[in-house]
This record gives structure tokens, sequence and C-alpha cells, in this order.
């Protein structure tokens, strides 16, 4: 019974041998147990096939890429469309503060957030270290957002990233889980059930295993820390979505520049809130030497996410030029490179 509750009068009987049915010998149930054996070793060379074609669930994908452009905000001029927060020499200001003063200079919360919305804020808790290695997302920064999400009517918060290192170290050690569940966001780690196999119909990403948490909720609001990269050579928001895939990520490393494009072309932030508390200036992403970290005590927030690029890689002495994937997001219209073109405001 699929209730689990017994028919009237107790459990029926036990039915007595069928005829269709006799005990099979013993040489048949070892020939059975060879062909059950056979189909198990078949499934997993099968497994492993799929898994090399970029993740799980490939062979049998029905998604397809479904893009939201967030960008179409009604036009106020005396908004800031780049504003940048930075505590001056005589402060001593919270990351909060700066989140606050930056997102506000660009119309406040609500202008992006709506009550009664799902919202994921996207971190970068790729890596095993903490806030003062500047390799993650300082938890600070994050929490500022969540509040600020909260604040502005949301309903359900998630905090949620696709980690490079053993998630639950990342994490935790990180201080996000513990920044964030304390102000009520749910904390969401990457999980196998939680992927679907989605054709993003990119130049280098086809098809490939997306995490929906980050995907599926009514706003997505990017929350990057701004890093040196040894391949890409800088990092914030766009590469930011990298946390967006499963599979065997580091097989993208061939043409790193071109699934950056590919990956914000299919990731379309509500908002784009760069923390640039403590920044790692070289070996990065992962980092691990504090030395190699500079403290600038600055957020910045837009709702393009490739001038957040082009203007973050100057804090680490790069320039747009050298960023290759900057010009392919600038040439498929994501946003621009030239982000003196937009109207700034220092807060």
């Amino acid at each position: 019974m699929t209730d689990g509750k017994d028919p009237p009068g107790g459990r029926e009987p036990a039915p007595a041998t069928s005829p269709m049915f006799e005990r099979p010998t013993r040489r048949e149930m070892l020939t059975r147990l060879g062909a059950a054996t056979g189909v198990l070793a078949g499934a997993a060379v099968l497994g492993r096939a799929v898994w090399d074609k970029g993740g799980f669930g490939a062979a049998t994908s029905t998604a397809v890429r479904q893009v939201r452009d967030y960008r179409l905000h009604e036009a106020r001029p005396e908004l800031a469309e780049l504003a940048v927060a930075r505590a001056r020499a005589e402060e001593a200001v919270s990351a909060e503060t700066l989140v606050r003063r930056a997102v506000d200079a660009m119309g406040g919360m609500k202008r992006f957030v709506s009550r009664g919305d799902v919202v994921v804020v996207k971190p970068n808790i790729g890596w095993d270290r903490m806030p003062i290695h500047a390799a993650n997302t300082n938890p600070d920064v994050v929490g500022a957002v969540v509040q600020l999400a909260y604040e502005a009517g949301a309903k359900k918060v998630v905090v949620a990233d696709g980690s490079c290192n053993e998630p639950e170290r990342c994490f935790q050690r990180s201080g996000i889980w513990r920044k964030a569940h304390a102000l009520g966001a749910h904390v969401v780690l990457p999980q196998e059930h939680r992927y679907r196999t989605t054709r993003l119909k990119g130049e280098v990403l086809d098809e490939w295993p997306i995490f929906t948490t980050l995907v599926d909720a009514d706003k997505v609001i990017n929350v990057p820390v701004a890093k040196h990269h040894n391949l890409a050579k800088y990092t914030a928001a766009m590469k930011n979505w990298y946390g967006v895939l499963g599979g065997r990520r580091n097989r993208l490393h061939q043409n790193i520049d071109t699934s950056i494009a590919d990956l914000a072309t299919f990731m379309r932030p509500t908002l784009v809130v760069v923390d640039a508390m403590r920044v790692l200036m070289r070996n990065g992403p992962q980092g691990g030497n504090i030395d190699d970290t500079k403290v600038m005590n600055t957020v910045f927030a837009t709702v393009d996410q490739v001038a957040a690029d082009a203007f973050g890689a100057t804090l680490i002495g790069q320039h747009r030029d050298n960023l290759p994937y900057l010009k392919m997001g600038h040439e498929r219209g994501l946003g621009t490179m030239y982000w003196e073109q937009l109207k700034r405001s220092d807060v």
C-alpha cells in the first residue's frame, strides 16, 4: 500500500508460490549477477563520458538559455551610473556604511528590489581563506547587501556560490556563512542536485551544468571582490559568474577570456556591488599571503558589469586594453569598457 497503512482486517497473507514464478537455480543467480555487474560497469563508463562533456546531466539536457537584462531601469539623470564610496583618511567607517553610500547614490536598493522578491546575492566564496587574505568577498560587504535587500522588501535573500576549494570550509572560513545566516539569509552550498545542464549558446560555453539557485531568483546581485588573477589578470564582476558553473571549470582556462564573456552574456546582474575593502594585488585568485594585499576601504556599485571591471582593474594597475574579455563584453553590448563615460559619483 502506498500510504503505509494496513488493509482492513490486517495485512494481506503472503501469496502462495505462483506458477509464473520459480525459484532460480544457483547457476541462474550467478548469471543474473554477472549481467547486472556489466550493466553497472557500463553505467559508470557512461557517467564518466557525461562528466567529461562538462558535467552531470549533459546527455539529457532539455534546458535552454534564459537571459534577464536588468539594465532597463528608468533613466534618472540625478543618479549615479557608477558610484564609488571611499573612506576618507580621517574617517573610520565600516564596510556597511560604504555599501549604503554607494547603493544610495545609485537610487537606493528599492530601485532594484521590489517587495516580495526572492533575491540571490552572489559573492566570491571560492577559496579556503580568511577575510584578511582578500581572496573572497568581505563578509561585511555581503552582510550589508543582504540587509539592504531585506529593507527593500525582499521576501527571501539567498547567498550562494560554487566554491573552488571544499565548500563548507570556504563558506565558514570566509566568514560569509556566519554573517549571512545571522541576518536571516538562506545560505546555499553547491550540491549536485542543485545543478541543471543548460544550453548557454556561447562561443565556448555551449552546454554546461548551471547552479540553478543562482539563476532562478527574481533578482541577482553580483557582489565580487576586486583582485588580481594569474590568468585573467584581473577578476571581479564578470568572472565572478564562474561560480554559476558546475563540472570541470578548469577546462575553460584554455580560453578564459571568451568563457568569461560567454558567462557575462548569460548572467545579467540586477546590480553589481564590488568589494575593494582589501584588495589582492598579486598572486591571485587564491592568494594566501597578507603582504600581497592592500587596504583600500572602497566599495563601488553600478548596473554595468563591464564598466565595473574596467574601473576596478585600475585599482591593481591594470588597463582595460590588457583585458580581452572587457572588449568582448563591450562589443556584445553587455556594457561599456569606457567607464569614464558613465555619470560617476564619489561618495
